[in-house]
């Protein structure tokens, strides 16, 4: 199943739950995305869809300036994984997919 979407993220970290949307899509066949979180949108980096799983890399500059790298399981409209900053512990990171409405605005 195309990890394309609007997903819904909850990243559970040592200093507290943060959450993000994500948004996956597909340009001339190459996986993109961005993601929103924390009053930033950045672009994900790396991305690679092999089956069910997914992976790609972001920066961000808020709450602290970090460098993260996501490996998640895609499942239908739920994923699970981590996210690790370096060398700081793996956090869990969950997500659902939103459902698109018909006529909805992308």
């Amino acid at each position: 199943m195309s990890p394309e979407g609007t997903w819904d993220l909850t990243i559970a970290t040592p200093v507290g739950r943060i959450e993000a949307v994500a948004r996956l899509w597909y340009d001339d066949g190459v996986l993109t995305g961005t993601a929103h979180g924390a009053g930033q949108d950045v672009p994900l980096t790396d991305l690679v869809s092999d089956g069910d799983r997914l992976t790609w890399r972001q920066s961000v500059t808020r709450p602290l300036r970090l460098n993260l790298t996501f490996a998640v399981t895609v499942t239908g409209d739920t994923l699970t994984g981590t996210s690790r900053a370096g060398r700081l512990p793996a956090s869990q990171v969950t997500g659902v997919r939103r459902v698109e409405r018909a006529g909805a605005e992308h």
